[in-house]
């Protein structure tokens, strides 16, 4: 056995790891409750309302008694003030506020994240089967989840721009835009509840709300008529590749599916959107079409023209001469990180050069849809673009750990 020496200091302990906040997190873990000061009474009564809550009486135009949803309630309840006109509303929001906190009922919890964030929430219900004693299989809750987030991605792409097929472009952009997106648990792997946080998720929220309601006109034209027109004008609600994808996610296993978008109390109704719209529902009997529509958009949207401006990340060619292959690291003239072309020998010396010397190139081409927008073709005008001396610094930095490739590469020129 070995002992430590006793002049020797103690190594510190790792310390236990937390789970970061952001999407998906426990909304209250690094929020904690909200003030009875920040709270608004009104806004409080109606995300009860939403969330099942029994309004049970009390003094009118003073007070109102609230009692949780479902059996098991006990003798919880909630005594509300329905303003700040009398002098002990704090303490009674205060103790509501507790007892929500203390409540066992998951629409509490529900309510509180509300409060704490001014959240649209956006719901999903998958009618699957359940397990033993109402359970939900792994699966089943996984595909929830799954659906779920890609249909809230579709939103957050929907809310940079219209186009039947994104492909690469705004994806980093609006996978980001996620991390504020908090999630309520998912009861049975049958029901999911997303919360948006107005400040910074609003027009995700009504995108996806405008494009939902885009998506099931679209599928009734379709199978009333035969015809899909309906899915290219659909396309300026919001409506893509992506959503049509999402929607198949979601059904798909299931009898049936529903999704609804409820507006935060706090900021009211956005301009143009139902204040209690129906919860929009799909069936399996949808898929056909659904599917159709997702290859129709992949299919159809067209090359783009562009100038991109970008750094030399890999070059590859199968001889000393001739033309070779370019992946760029886009910093200018598209909306993907990066992009693949086929150079001439000429433009292929230029593009080695430039990252030799540790300078960006700028070349014009098509950025194809086939392979996500992630290709230029007919690349031409490549020519080395002067930078900032810091962003130079940090190409040839990347150059310098990419050395022994890049000699190997750019020889014979």
């Amino acid at each position: 056995m070995m002992h430590r020496p006793i002049e020797e200091p103690v190594r510190p302990v790792r310390p236990h790891p937390v789970e970061a906040a952001g999407s998906w997190a426990d909304p209250l873990a690094p929020l904690g409750p909200p003030e009875p000061s920040q709270v608004d009474p009104a806004v409080l009564g109606a995300l009860l309302d939403r969330h099942g809550w029994h309004r049970r009486g009390g003094a009118a135009g003073r007070y109102a008694r609230w009692t949780p949803p479902g059996p098991g309630a006990g003798g919880t309840s909630l005594l509300v003030p329905e303003s700040r006109a009398f002098p002990d509303c704090e303490d009674l929001l205060g103790e509501a506020l507790v007892a929500l906190s203390r409540s066992a009922s998951p629409s509490a919890r529900d309510v509180l994240v509300g409060l704490t964030v001014p959240s649209d929430e956006i719901r999903w219900w998958r009618d699957v089967p359940a397990g033993p004693a109402g359970a939900a299989t792994w699966t089943a809750e996984e595909q929830l989840r799954a659906a779920a987030r890609q249909m809230l991605l579709a939103g957050a792409l929907a809310a940079r721009g219209r186009a039947g097929y994104y492909g690469a472009r705004h994806r980093g952009p609006a996978a980001a835009s996620l991390e504020s997106v908090l999630v309520g648990p998912a009861p049975g792997g049958r029901q999911l509840t997303a919360f948006v946080p107005v400040l910074t998720g609003r027009l995700l929220a009504v995108r996806l709300h405008q494009a939902l309601y885009a998506v099931r006109e679209a599928v009734d034209y379709q199978r009333a008529t035969g015809g899909m027109d309906a899915f290219d004008g659909a396309v300026e609600a919001g409506v893509s590749h992506e959503l049509t994808e999402a929607v198949v996610a979601l059904v798909r296993g299931t009898e049936g599916a529903r999704i609804a978008v409820e507006w935060a109390p706090a900021a009211g109704v956005p301009e143009g959107c139902a204040v209690d719209a129906e919860p929009v529902e799909f069936s399996p009997g949808d898929l056909t079409v659904l599917r159709e529509a997702s290859a129709r958009y992949l299919r159809d949207e067209p090359a783009m023209p562009v100038r991109i401006t970008g750094a030399v990340v890999r070059m590859r060619r199968s001889g000393p001469r001739g033309e070779g292959t370019v992946r760029v690291r886009v910093l200018g003239g598209a909306d993907v990180p990066h992009v693949r072309m086929t150079l001439d020998e000429e433009s292929y010396r230029i593009a080695g050069h430039a990252h030799l010397v540790g300078l960006p190139i700028r070349v014009h081409g098509r950025l194809e849809s086939r392979g996500g927008f992630r290709r230029l073709t007919g690349a031409s005008g490549v020519v080395p673009v002067q930078v900032d001396e810091g962003e130079k610094d940090r190409l040839m930095k990347s150059l310098q750990e990419n050395l022994d490739f890049f000699e190997e590469a750019c020889s014979g020129d």
